[in-house]
């Protein structure tokens, strides 16, 4: 497939995905319908995890302008759904209306949609209903009564808050925001990775969380104090070296070291790489079609498993297929809406050059077919 095709292939594969979520919320019967998962004790939370998650990957197409035909109708159809499903979510009088300050889940998944009005500042934050605005400030400041846990969470209490400065709220609260950024300079642990609290873990939270929303906060508080702007350029350039660690990860054959917590997640675990390439923050040594083929490998190798979809076209448990062993207590299937993350690219005219260029091979497939590649080196700030 040329980038044309992979294109037309990733947008049928994030509606795939994502469609039942957005029809079913914007219709007022996402609780209704979303499957539970018997032993989860956090399903009450699902409906709002299953819409954060895909708002968060599905936010950057909509936002786009210029496409024509078919995936412009697309877009203007989904876009109508997203508002619709916003306006679900936080209207007291919805049967939709989702839950933002009970215990510590909805802290979370409020962060993730305020990760996808920062990734839509037009056509989602941009164009909220007036009312529908009032009712989402309301919903997202309800989150602030949940108290962070000292690891990625930090992060979701200055994402909410990125949200609010966004939607015109002249009390968002900079302390949070700046106690975060502190907090991961501590846990910084070198080579373009974070400790997910004071210790490191091996598993993907880098490009779950960490990473993505790092640096969609320093661009929005880049200008409120000449810390940020100090740290920022520290902090993209983890972002990109991380990014091309994670595109080292992926083998000749589309798969990954299926490690650490939250594996069910999916492709969502190359999060931070694909917002590389819609942020043009992609290695220099990486090739943006290079870094394409390799996602569209991932995408594939996990699609093609049998059994990643219920007969109603929901997810389930799984990383190829259906595998609720792997799951953890605090997984549901709203939990998994967060591979949605992957198609972060799909926010890119298709005349970019992530898409319009020729195909390539990726690193490891560079190494197996005995190319002569330069050595790979750690940075060291």
């Amino acid at each position: 497939m040329n980038g044309t095709m992979q294109r037309k292939y990733w947008l049928d594969t994030m509606l795939q995905i994502t469609g039942p979520v957005l029809e079913a919320l914007a219709a007022g019967k996402l609780k209704e319908r979303l499957p539970l998962v018997a032993e989860s004790a956090r399903n009450r939370f699902a409906p709002l995890e299953a819409f954060g998650r895909t708002a968060c990957g599905i936010a950057p197409w909509l936002e786009l302008e210029g496409l024509e035909g078919e995936e412009e109708a697309l877009r203007q159809q989904y876009l109508q759904l997203m508002h619709k499903a916003i306006a679900a979510t936080v209207s007291p009088d919805s049967p939709d209306y989702m839950d933002f300050e009970t215990k510590s889940q909805p802290l979370v998944d409020a962060a993730f949609l305020s990760h996808a009005l920062l990734r839509a500042p037009k056509q989602i934050a941009g164009k909220l209903d007036a009312k529908v605005k009032v009712d989402l400030i309301a919903a997202l400041k309800k989150t602030r009564i949940i108290p962070p846990f000292m690891n990625n969470w930090l992060l979701f209490s200055a994402m909410v808050e990125a949200a609010l400065k966004l939607l015109g709220e002249p009390d968002y609260d900079l302390m949070r925001v700046s106690y975060a950024i502190e907090k991961f300079e501590d846990w910084y642990v070198g080579d373009g990775t974070y400790g997910d609290g004071k210790h490191y873990h091996w598993d993907y939270y880098n490009s779950f969380v960490i990473q993505p929303m790092l640096v969609d906060i320093m661009h929005m508080f880049e200008e409120d104090s000449s810390r940020n702007a100090q740290l920022k350029p520290l902090i993209m350039e983890r972002a990109k070296r991380h990014a091309a660690v994670l595109e080292r990860f992926i083998s000749p054959e589309g798969t990954y070291p299926v490690i650490g917590r939250s594996v069910l997640y999916r492709f969502g675990a190359f999060q931070l790489l694909s917002q590389a390439a819609l942020q043009h923050f992609i290695c220099e040594s990486l090739k943006p079609s290079q870094v394409r083929c390799a996602l569209t490998a991932v995408i594939r190798r996990i699609m093609d498993a049998p059994g990643n979809f219920d007969d109603n076209g929901w997810l389930r448990l799984g990383v190829y297929g259906y595998q609720p062993a792997t799951a953890e207590e605090y997984i549901n299937t709203g939990s998994l809406y967060l591979c949605s993350a992957v198609f972060l690219p799909l926010g890119l005219p298709p005349q970019d050059e992530f898409w319009s260029g020729a195909n390539e091979r990726w690193t490891a497939q560079r190494f197996l077919a005995g190319e002569n590649l330069s050595a790979d080196h750690a940075i060291m700030i």
